[in-house]
């Protein structure tokens, strides 16, 4: 039984300092403690939890099941913390830092045009933004809130959807000029098709043709890591890419981009989420406004641009 004097919260504070900086030795020095007295407070806390939290075998701080779970309650006790403390200081005015993990493509053309009426909505809240379609573990990333694309896993995180978008293949002027455009099935399998370097939930691109689905691979020689790195690719006219419309939208507009095979899109949409850590009590204001700002000004409909049409890819053949 744990004793009235036990400071449990400053123990959790120091325990959960060394798993975001990655050691005791980290977390000694923000405290201005010594290694040894960070690592005996993490002793005594595990003798009297009655569990080990921490492996010591390594030289990396290596986390046991038993420490994640910890670790994971104990971010949201000191969050809960911090907001009753500055509720009662500030009134409910959101403050503090919230890290942010997007879907590259949705960074760059949905939030960070966004950014600046955020801030000046709650300037007391600071934004670490991190662009990456690598779907990340929130906690080993330490962020609050994740925006992903494409259909979500279970797992014990919470979902907020944002909106759908039309997947749809386009190419550069540059590249219809050297290649030509693709007017069938067949014809599309000798063209360059940029891909991604990584696993998706649909491995290829997905094609309606005489009434049946198929998914070709992707294929080129060029796989990146990220839907506006593959926008870039297909900018430049290093081959045909098949891309979300809503990062395409203004490219297709411009003329920058061509829709290409139109008639063989089988309409899929990709959902977008916001997805937190959000069980076991409430979200911070901090995060909560980060929320609300996302689902009110980050909807993402699936839409075609103004002035899209088969003729502009045909004119350009």
């Amino acid at each position: 039984m744990s004793r009235p004097s036990v400071n449990r919260s400053g123990e959790m504070e120091v325990f959960a300092k060394a798993v975001e900086l990655g050691g005791f030795s980290a977390a000694a020095r923000h405290f201005r403690m010594t290694p040894s007295a960070v690592s005996k407070l993490v002793l005594r806390l595990e003798e009297r939890l009655g569990v080990r939290l921490v492996n010591r075998s390594t030289r990396k701080l290596q986390l046991t099941p038993e420490g994640h779970a910890f670790y994971e309650r104990t971010t949201r006790v000191l969050a809960d913390i911090d907001e009753a403390e500055r509720c009662a200081s500030a009134g409910e005015s959101p403050t503090g830092r919230v890290r942010l993990n997007v879907n590259a493509s949705f960074g760059t053309h949905i939030l960070m045009p966004l950014v600046p009426e955020f801030r000046a909505r709650f300037p007391a809240v600071t934004l670490d933004i991190v662009q990456t379609d690598a779907v990340v573990d929130l906690m080993e990333a330490r962020a609050d809130v994740a925006v992903r694309a494409g259909p979500l896993k279970s797992s014990t995180l919470i979902a907020r959807k944002l909106g759908a978008t039309r997947m749809m293949i386009v190419a550069a002027p540059s590249y219809v000029e050297r290649r030509g455009i693709p007017r069938s099935l067949d014809e599309l399998r000798t063209h360059d098709r940029l891909g991604f370097c990584y696993a998706r939930a649909v491995d290829g691109w997905p094609l309606r043709d005489a009434g049946e689905t198929i998914v070709l691979a992707a294929s080129g020689g060029v796989q990146v890591s990220d839907g506006e790195g593959l926008r870039q690719l297909a900018l430049a006219g290093a081959g045909l890419a098949r891309l979300a419309e809503f990062a395409v939208r203004e490219d297709l507009r411009a003329g920058r981009l061509l829709p290409v095979l139109e008639e063989l899109n089988p309409g899929d949409l990709e959902e977008i989420h916001a997805v937190f850590l959000g069980q076991g009590g409430a979200l911070p204001s901090r995060v909560r406004a980060v929320l609300d700002f996302l689902a009110s000004h980050a909807r993402v409909t699936p839409v075609l641009p103004n002035g899209f049409n088969r003729q502009a890819a045909q004119a350009s053949a």
